[in-house]
């Protein structure tokens, strides 16, 4: 839940950031690489950290046909098939291929390649293993649930 908080601040620092860098452009003729690339921080914060608070909330990107109106049943094994054949094995890909790569930014303190700009471009790389963890830990308390809806009883028991 702070996961999906801070995602909503990073929105209203992004639009903030944006009316600044605008009024300062237009207004004052005055421009800033600094405020500029901290929009592009807040922005992938921003997804990034929203990703798995998505999933929690269940307001994902998903083809409905099948499964809006489904049984709570379907909706599980549905959820459960999702985890396992393609959430893990992309959260374990990003992870994986994003570790090193990471790695490399920290070795150097990457930072922006403009004289002003921010130089924190190794924390930014960092939120790629985090989105990676975050989202397989969303998906494994989701995987729980639908596996606790699946071992419960069947459909017509509480007609029996």
């Amino acid at each position: 839940m702070s996961v999906g908080r801070a995602a909503a601040w990073c929105v209203l620092f992004v639009t903030l950031v944006q009316v600044v860098v605008v009024l300062m452009r237009y207004a004052l003729g005055l421009g800033s690489i600094w405020l500029q690339e901290s929009i592009i921080y807040g922005h992938a914060a921003l997804f990034m950290l929203a990703a798995a608070w998505t999933l929690r909330v269940d307001r994902h990107v998903r083809v409905d046909i099948f499964y809006a109106e489904a049984s709570p049943r379907r909706k599980a094994f549905v959820n459960t098939f999702g985890a396992l054949v393609f959430l893990f094995p992309f959260c374990l890909a990003l992870l994986w291929l994003s570790l090193p790569y990471v790695a490399r930014s920290y070795a150097i303190l990457e930072r922006s390649r403009e004289a002003s700009g921010l130089p924190l471009v190794f924390a930014l790389k960092s939120l790629i293993p985090l989105f990676a963890v975050l989202l397989a830990l969303q998906g494994l308390a989701q995987l729980i649930r639908s596996g606790l809806v699946l071992a419960g009883p069947g459909e017509g028991a509480a007609e029996r």
